[in-house]
């Protein structure tokens, strides 16, 4: 299983969201002409803004397009955590010059849109990579020499490998794994706003928080501070399925009782909303089979109270990336290396996700308890409680 990379089969990559171009370029960096595959009418993403650790910026280095990813984000001078009942400031977090300096990279705030556009301007400029859309896979066969993919329409693809980017509900995965989501009940709310229409007394240069019995609110500054991220999040009264729709204003109005006024106002802005019914999956011990292998969401999908999910898909691009260049491009034993340094991490993301959940939506005691949890602690002690998250780079990204 090691073909040269001038082999005339291309890897192929099904899904073209962040984690497919991020391993488009990564495979194309190893010498590899690569597919991707997408389901949709065109190439893009949906949702609004999301966070960056200094890990995702190590990647985006890693893959060439740290300067295009560093033009588009706005870069915040703390994190901060207020109880949303009594405006009681949890934690405060430093990120400028100390965090910069201890992690190498910043801490920044983007619209997904733009890390899109970031990793797709690096594709195209390879003139290495093959983009098919409104093309979706349905089933994968393979045999001692590659891959085969078919899709929607009946056309079958060829490649020496497949990689399975393609998402939450990932095609790829049903396949070879076929395990149910575990869906939380919770549900995230997302709108950006004007900075004209935003509240002047939150208008921080912060990832800010606002932390609630059963909910928590989110905002931070977008694209240069024109526009502000709003994220609300609440336990659902009803049985709910995990999916994307419209959301309605009645609804998110309906929840957040005994929230302070200066938090409340984020509920009332937003026009209009997406509604995110959130799930993950159990984390597995396996997401490589034969010539095929798993990335992003479509391998540890999580929630999102880690602010984790672009970054640990940008991770992963790398990392894989690496596995090959230590391997000279052997999948099976570049797959293996891949699993053995992606899975304790990202499991530990979802797992850490489902804890920070409820530390976000403490109630009764266990709120007086998040509320005292950090005291008195200084940034470098914060910083290193975050050393295992955003000390990642890729000359430590692969485990033996």
């Amino acid at each position: 299983m090691s073909p040269h990379p001038s082999s005339s089969l291309p890897v192929i990559v099904a899904g073209g969201g962040i984690g497919g171009l991020a391993v488009a370029l990564s495979l194309v960096r190893q010498g590899f002409a690569v597919k991707v595959l997408e389901q949709a009418a065109e190439l893009g993403e949906i949702g609004a803004g999301i966070q960056l650790g200094p890990n995702a910026f190590h990647a985006f280095d890693a893959l060439g397009v740290g300067d295009k990813a560093r033009s588009r984000a706005v870069f915040t001078d703390y994190m901060v955590m207020h109880d949303a009942l009594d405006e009681y400031q949890v934690g405060k977090i430093p990120t400028g010059e100390a965090f910069r300096q201890r992690f190498g990279n910043p801490y920044a705030v983007i619209h997904r849109v733009d890390v899109h556009n970031a990793l797709l301007e690096g594709v195209k400029e390879t003139g290495q990579v093959e983009f098919l859309t409104s093309t979706r896979v349905t089933r994968i066969e393979q045999d001692a020499h590659g891959v085969t993919v078919h899709d929607q329409q009946g056309q079958a693809h060829r490649g020496v490998a497949l990689i399975g980017a393609d998402g939450v509900k990932s095609v790829v995965r049903a396949q070879y794994i076929n395990d149910p989501a575990r869906v939380t009940g919770h549900v995230v709310y997302r709108a950006v706003v004007d900075k004209a229409d935003f509240p002047p007394d939150l208008q921080w240069n912060a990832a800010s928080i606002w932390v609630g019995p059963n909910c928590h609110l989110v905002h931070y500054p977008l694209r240069g501070g024109e526009q502000y991220n709003v994220v609300v999040t609440f336990h659902s009264r009803q049985a709910e399925e995990w999916g994307v729709t419209d959301g309605s204003k009645e609804e998110v109005q309906s929840y957040f009782q005994g929230i302070c006024p200066k938090a409340r106002q984020l509920i009332d802005l937003p026009k209009t909303w997406r509604r995110w019914a959130t799930a993950d999956r159990e984390p597995v011990a396996q997401w490589s089979f034969g010539r095929a292998t798993l990335l992003g969401d479509a391998a540890h999908p999580t929630t999102q109270y880690m602010a984790q999910g672009a970054c640990m898909a940008l991770e992963d691009a790398v990392t894989l990336g690496e596995a090959l260049r230590a391997h000279g491009n052997d999948f099976t034993q570049a797959f293996a290396q891949y699993e053995r340094s992606r899975i304790p991490r990202t499991a530990r993301i979802v797992l850490s996700g489902r804890e920070m959940g409820r530390l976000y939506h403490a109630k009764g005691v266990e709120r007086l308890v998040r509320n005292d949890l950090w005291k008195g602690r200084s940034p470098e002690r914060f910083y290193d409680a975050m050393e295992w998250l955003y000390g990642w780079n890729v000359s430590n990204c692969l485990s033996a």
